[in-house]
């Protein structure tokens, strides 16, 4: 006989969500072992220099091999975030060589959540910004994309094509996209006339 496997409870969607700013760069990872081994990782795998003769992911490994003392105060355990400015993807007009790794755990991390975190990043890191915690509402998700149109990024102000949001719904723990252009579009779409 087959194990029982039993329906996962399904989530409400009317609870609270985060609403961060969705910044367009690599995604990355942090991790940190209770003997304090830095490891480093891209969405898919784990990442060394090219010095190591690694695929070093836009600098990411290198910078975090830099910072892997900072780093370690992040704690055990993994820390996901985006590493993002100058040479990947939009830019965000930074300096050239100018890189950032945003961390998008921000009930932790971030001094815009109602309870203030236990500590602050590290220095060499930032955090998404919050652009809205709240009841589930998508007037407030559109707004909060109007708020990046009209007002460009948090992330880096003064840069006016930001990508999005990332909606996090904690009781579901999920996250969702919306981005302000081609939302409807997939990110890997064919051309059809290829």
């Amino acid at each position: 006989m087959p194990e029982f496997v039993e329906f996962p409870k399904i989530a409400r969607l009317s609870r609270e969500i985060i609403v961060t700013e969705k910044i367009d760069g690599t995604n990355g990872v942090i991790y940190v072992g209770e003997d304090g081994e830095v490891l480093v990782g891209s969405r898919s795998q784990w990442i060394t220099t090219r010095a190591k003769g690694g695929a070093d992911n836009f600098g990411f490994a290198t910078w975090a091999e830099n910072h892997a003392d900072e780093l370690r105060a992040l704690g055990p355990g993994r820390h996901y975030g985006e590493w993002w400015g100058s040479g990947i993807q939009r830019g965000y007009g930074l300096q050239k060589g100018e890189k950032r790794f945003s961390l998008f755990n921000v009930h932790k991390w971030s001094t815009e959540m109602p309870t203030p975190p236990l500590s602050l990043p590290p220095a060499c890191c930032s955090v998404v910004p919050v652009l809205y915690l709240g009841m589930f509402l998508t007037e407030e998700i559109e707004r909060c994309l109007e708020r990046l149109k009209t007002g460009g990024s948090l992330a880096s102000p003064g840069f006016m094509k930001p990508e999005g949001v990332v909606i996090f719904h904690p009781q579901g723990n999920v996250g969702f996209k919306k981005t302000i252009e081609k939302d409807a579009e997939w990110k890997g779409k064919q051309d059809a006339t290829a």
